[in-house]
C-alpha cells in the first residue's frame, strides 16, 4: 500500500470513529443532556393557576422547576381537551384527527356492542373506556385490571369477532413504543385501567404500567373528596419515586430508571369540579377542616378555595419528593422535567357556571322538540345505549353521532336557530368541522356535529360540579407547561405552543428522530421552540 493509500485509509478510519462517537453506540446523539424524562400531567392546571402558585410560593418545587426552566404561558391542548385526546397530544404528537380518540366514551360506527360477540347485525356502538371495564370484587374494589368481556367489539384484520381493547382502537403510535423500540425502559401510571391506552396499537410500550382505580363503580369514588383523591394520587407518587430509584412501582428489582416515564395527578381537577368537598360523606379521611367545604375558585381571577388550594399544595409537595429522589440518585441534571397537563377546567369564575341539563334532554324539551325530526335525532341518539343508533355526549360541550347522517345539515340548521334556549355558542358541522377534524363521512369516529356551549356551560344536571372539561373554551384548552432540567436558564415564553408539541420535543431530547411518531408525521408537529439543551453531562 502506498504513504497516499495508507494515510487516506487512516483518515477515514478516524472521520468513521468520529462519527461514530458523535451519533453514540446506539444512533442516538450524544452530547445531550437529557438521558429521562419525566413528563407530569397535573391534571386541571392552568397557566394561570401555576403563574399564581410561583408568584405566592417562591420555595415551591413549581418554583424551582421554573427558575431553571422554559415556561410557556400559552400553551393549549388540541381540540378536544378531555382526558383521551389531552393525554394522547402529550404521548403521540396528534390529535384527534390521527389518534381517532374524542373522549373516554365515544362512538364509532364500525364496532359492536360487548355482548355482540359474533359482531352480527348492523355495526355502530359506543366506545366505552371509563372506570365500567374495570374488573371489581365483591366488595365493588377494582382489581386494576381491564375485563374484556365489557370491551366493545369489533371484526380484526383476519376477520373475527374480537375485544376492541383501548391500546388497539389508538390509530397512531407512542412515545413509549418509539423509545423502546430505540433500546429504552418506559413506564407509566394514570387513573384508569383504560390507560392501557397509551401502550399503544403493539399492546407493548409501557413496560411498568400502573392504573390504581380511582373511580369505583358502586363503590368508593376517591373523586367525591379531595383527601381521597389526594391519597390515591400518592399511590402513583410512591411508583415514581421507587421507579427513580430502578425499581418497579411497586418496588420490586427493576432494569433501571426509564428513560420515559410520568404520571397523572387527580388531585388538582377534582378541587377545581368539586361545588362542596366530600358531599356524600364516602371519604372516610376526610373528616377534617375541609370536609364540607366549598371547591373550585373564589372569582374569576383565580383565586382558589381552601379545597383548591390544598391539592394544589400536595401536588406540589410531590413534585418536590420526585425533585429530592432525582437529587439523591444523582439524576437530576440529565433528567428533563415536564409539567403540564392533560387539558383545563372550564369556567374559572364560578358566577359563570350555568348547568342548564343534558342537552337532549334540552333539545327534547323545546317547544317542537317531540315532533320536530331534527330534534327527534338528537333525542334518540341520545336515549340510545347500544347499537346502530347514534349517540350524545355532554360535557362542556355537546357531540352528537347522528343515527341517519344525511340529516347533519338540517340538525345544524335547527340547532342554530334554537342556540339561545339550547345555550349554544358554534355548531360545528358540515365544512366547518370538516376544516378541523376528518369527514364524518368518512371516518368511523367524527361526530356529525359538535355543540360548544356558552362560556360557563356545563350540559349536567349533577349537584356536586361546578366546572368540567372536553370543550373548546380558553379555561378548557390553556394549560401550564413547564420544561426545565437545570442546564436552562429560566425563560418565559408567551407565543402559543400547543401540548402536542411535547411529544416530539421528549424524543428529541433524548437524541431519538421524533418523525417516528407517526401522529407527527400526519399533523406536522413540531418540537417546542426554545429550549437548547445540548451540552455535556
Amino acid at each position: 500500500m502506498s504513504n497516499r493509500s495508507l494515510v487516506l485509509t487512516l483518515c477515514l478510519s478516524l472521520f468513521t470513529s468520529l462519527l461514530t462517537f458523535a451519533s453514540g453506540s446506539n444512533g442516538k446523539k450524544s452530547g445531550k443532556v437529557v438521558q429521562h424524562v419525566l413528563l407530569i400531567s397535573v391534571d386541571g392546571l392552568h397557566a394561570l393557576d401555576a403563574a399564581r402558585y410561583i408568584a405566592s410560593h417562591p420555595q415551591s418545587a413549581l418554583a424551582e422547576l421554573s427558575s431553571h426552566g422554559t415556561m410557556y404561558t400559552d400553551a393549549n391542548t388540541p381540540q378536544l381537551s378531555d382526558s383521551f385526546p389531552g393525554l394522547l397530544a402529550l404521548v403521540t404528537g396528534g390529535s384527534p384527527v390521527s389518534t381517532g380518540f374524542f373522549y373516554d366514551v365515544s362512538y364509532d360506527r364500525t364496532i359492536f356492542d360487548p355482548t355482540n360477540t359474533t359482531c352480527s347485525g348492523g355495526a355502530g356502538n359506543m366506545m366505552v373506556f371509563d372506570e365500567s371495564i374495570d374488573q371489581y370484587n365483591a366488595q365493588n374494589v377494582s382489581l386494576n385490571v381491564i375485563d374484556p368481556t365489557k370491551l366493545p367489539r369489533h371484526i380484526d384484520q383476519h376477520g373475527n369477532c374480537v375485544a376492541l381493547w383501548p391500546h388497539s382502537a389508538l390509530r397512531t403510535n407512542t412515545i413509549f413504543e418509539v423509545v423502546k423500540a430505540n433500546g429504552g425502559h418506559t413506564a407509566w401510571e394514570d387513573k384508569h385501567p383504560a390507560y392501557d391506552l397509551v401502550n399503544g396499537p403493539t399492546g407493548t410500550g409501557v413496560d411498568d404500567l400502573y392504573t390504581p382505580e380511582i373511580t369505583n363503580v358502586n363503590g368508593l369514588d376517591n373523586t367525591h373528596s379531595v383527601v381521597c383523591t389526594v391519597q390515591n394520587d400518592r399511590l402513583k407518587v410512591q411508583g415514581i419515586i421507587n421507579e427513580i430509584h430502578g425499581l418497579t412501582h411497586d418496588g420490586k428489582p427493576g432494569p433501571g430508571v426509564p428513560e420515559v416515564f410520568g404520571m397523572n395527578f387527580q388531585g388538582v381537577s377534582v378541587g377545581e369540579k368539586l361545588v362542596t368537598d366530600n358531599f356524600d360523606g364516602s371519604c372516610v379521611a376526610d373528616n377534617g377542616a375541609l370536609n364540607g367545604q366549598p371547591g373550585g375558585y373564589q372569582d374569576g381571577s383565580g383565586t382558589p378555595s381552601r379545597v383548591l388550594a390544598y391539592a394544589l399544595d400536595q401536588t406540589d409537595a410531590a413534585l418536590g419528593a420526585m425533585i429530592q429522589s432525582l437529587k439523591d440518585q444523582n439524576i437530576y441534571g440529565s433528567t428533563l422535567f415536564i409539567v403540564t397537563s392533560k387539558h383545563g377546567q372550564s369556567p374559572i369564575n364560578p358566577v359563570k357556571t350555568n348547568k342548564p341539563g343534558h342537552f337532549a334532554d334540552l333539545v327534547a324539551a323545546l317547544p317542537d322538540g317531540q315532533t320536530n325530526p331534527y330534534a327527534i335525532a338528537i333525542t334518540n341518539a341520545g336515549a340510545c345505549a347500544t347499537g346502530p343508533c347514534g349517540f350524545v355526549n355532554d360535557d362542556d360541550i355537546a357531540l352528537i353521532w347522528l343515527p341517519d347522517q344525511t340529516m347533519d345539515s338540517g340538525t345544524s340548521a335547527y340547532l342554530n336557530t334554537n342556540a339561545i334556549p339550547l345555550f349554544i355558542d358554534e355548531v360545528m358541522g358540515g365544512n366547518e368541522l370538516k376544516l378541523r377534524f376528518n369527514d364524518p363521512l368518512k371516518d368511523s369516529r367524527t361526530p356529525d356535529i359538535i355543540i360548544r356551549p356558552n362560556y360557563g356551560t356545563i350540559y349536567t344536571g349533577s349537584t356536586a360540579k361546578n366546572a368540567e372539561h372536553g370543550g373548546f373554551n380558553y379555561s378548557d384548552t390553556n394549560v401550564a407547561l413547564i420544561v426545565s432540567n437545570p442546564s436552562q436558564a429560566a425563560k418565559v415564553l408567551k407565543s402559543p405552543v400547543a401540548t402536542s408539541q411535547v411529544a416530539p420535543t421528549i424524543l428529541e431530547e433524548l437524541g431519538i428522530d421524533s418523525q417516528q411518531l407517526k401522529s407527527v408525521q400526519a399533523e406536522k408537529t413540531q418540537p417546542l421552540p426554545g429550549l437548547g439543551l445540548e451540552g455535556t453531562k
